[in-house]
């Protein structure tokens, strides 16, 4: 059995399966996030908010096409030149805005539990509007050369960077920007926000909330555990990619691209069962949101049998 086998069979059983718990998580927490006023204009979980909109898409684009390329052999983007193109900079940019929203949630808690009362000021719902907007604007203005340098070359199946100097530059960038940076800027925050309540008595008097505090931390493990591993490859790559390999090598190579993947798509999926799991209120909200739903069901069901009955009267007595 090849390991090139393994890595097919993984994508096609184990994607899908990630792909439905992350499509059910993402929407669960846009649902809580954006109906619950608490929640919408604290600026921490504002983050939380877009950051769930950004997963949701990711894994509903990304990882899809993901499993239809590599686990089922369709791979579009070898002939479609527009379609190489959009999922290189949909990957890039929700990927990285993502990460990036929960580097600015890690930073606010930090603000919030923050002893001082000028670093608690910075953490203001408006402010954290005006930074979503300029936080998707350049994501998207740096990730426009991917548009204009992906594309698939005459004679070649393969959508690749075209441009030399971009191809070279966009390997470290990925490494520094998308797996270091943020992994480093949400451990060290993190770990200050941990500080400053350990260190304050009466933290209900800084209108720090411990239980978000604790969704916010158990996110800093999410991103260590999930992405970290892509830096570490990315690295490795970087640092091999003049050695020659035989094919032995490149097909374990290939193998443990495939695992890391897989393992990066469970940050994208996972926010909301970490979520469950250290918050009770936020178990509490989860639990109202599907009680509403079912009574709203349940009442239109009712009012449907009600309104079938009347027509039925009606006809009977013509």
């Amino acid at each position: 059995m090849s390991l090139l086998y393994i890595s097919q069979q993984l994508i096609r059983y184990l994607g899908p399966f990630i792909l439905i718990i992350g499509i059910v998580g993402d929407g669960i927490n846009i649902i809580v996030f954006s109906s619950i006023r608490s929640y919408r204009t604290n600026p921490c979980t504002f983050y939380f908010l877009v950051a769930a909109i950004f997963n949701f898409l990711y894994i509903a684009i990304c990882l899809s096409s993901r499993i239809v390329m590599n686990g089922f052999g369709y791979d579009l983007t070898r002939i479609s030149i527009s379609w190489c193109k959009i999922r290189w900079f949909i990957v890039y940019t929700f990927g990285s805005s993502t990460l990036t929203f929960s580097c600015l949630a890690t930073i606010d808690q930090y603000f919030v539990t923050s002893q001082s009362a000028y670093l608690r000021r910075l953490s203001n719902i408006k402010w954290a509007h005006r930074i979503t907007i300029i936080v998707i604007i350049i994501w998207c203005l740096h990730n426009i050369l991917l548009l204009l340098f992906y594309s698939i070359p005459s004679g070649t199946m393969a959508c690749t960077i075209t441009n030399s100097i971009f191809a070279a530059y966009i390997p470290p960038f990925y490494l520094i920007f998308v797996c270091t940076l943020p992994v480093i800027i949400m451990a060290l925050f993190g770990y200050l926000a941990y500080r400053n309540i350990q260190l304050t008595r009466v933290l209900s008097e800084q209108q720090a909330d411990r239980q978000l505090v604790k969704m916010t931390l158990i996110q800093v493990v999410l991103v260590a555990v999930c992405i970290g591993p892509s830096g570490i490859i990315n690295a490795y790559g970087l640092i091999t990619s003049g050695v020659s390999k035989g094919t032995d090598r490149l097909s374990i190579e290939d193998f443990t691209i495939t695992m890391e993947s897989l393992i990066s798509f469970l940050y994208f999926s996972g926010s909301c069962y970490m979520f469950l799991i250290s918050s009770s209120r936020f178990r509490q909200a989860v639990k109202g949101r599907i009680l509403f739903w079912l009574r709203s069901n349940q009442v239109v069901a009712v009012q449907q049998s009600i309104n079938g009955v009347e027509l039925l009267d009606k006809r009977t007595k013509n």
